[in-house]
């Protein structure tokens, strides 16, 4: 049997998150899964070595990663489509001063600056493929040179993803962005990629 695509090439809206997030703040239990804790250990432990004076988390939802990414970069900026997620991401780090919390829809929102180290972590499945593509442009123009790419994807079919995240990751392959190693598990992929 086939199975089909409820959005086979729409990027989600902010309204499909803010229902998530009604529902349940952490719908996808990132505080509470083992899976999701390994994943993040293993995201920390593959960042390379390094001074990062400023760095951008896409889709940092209810910010358990972001707690873990502070003692990376100075500076951090880290962006969500949904305001309900951005809420309790703000709560969950308090008035840490390093961190600032934006909602903002890639590409579209895509913050200005230059970052050393980009961090995408299970979003760029929920974006089709032309927005997908706007996005590896953007932060390809925003990673300084010597800047650091982290791509984090579950990579099973999800019925109302556009695309999967060996889709996303190999989108990324595709570009001038230099590939320095990359991670395979079970159920999900992180590739490292520098400028």
């Amino acid at each position: 049997m086939e199975r089909r695509r409820i959005n086979p090439t729409g990027t989600l809206s902010k309204v499909y998150f803010e229902q998530m997030y009604s529902k349940d703040k952490d719908p996808w239990k990132f505080e509470t899964s083992e899976y999701e804790r390994l994943k993040y250990d293993n995201t920390i432990q593959n960042i390379p070595e390094g001074n990062y004076a400023s760095g951008l988390e896409i889709g940092c939802s209810i910010g358990v990663l972001t707690a873990m990414l502070p003692n990376k970069c100075k500076s951090l900026i880290a962006i969500d489509i949904s305001t309900a997620a951005i809420d309790v991401a703000k709560e969950r780090l308090g008035k840490n001063a390093n961190v600032e919390f934006r909602t903002a829809a890639i590409p579209q929102d895509y913050p200005e600056g230059q970052f050393d180290l980009i961090i995408m972590s299970e979003v760029g499945y929920y974006l089709s493929l032309d927005d997908l593509i706007k996005s590896r442009e953007r932060i390809f123009k925003s990673l300084n040179k010597g800047g650091v790419l982290v791509l984090v994807h579950w990579i099973h079919f999800v019925a109302d993803y556009p695309l999967n995240g060996d889709q996303v990751h190999e989108c990324f392959l595709e570009s001038d962005l230099k590939h320095l190693h990359g991670y395979r598990e079970s159920d999900y992929r992180l590739d490292v990629f520098q400028k």
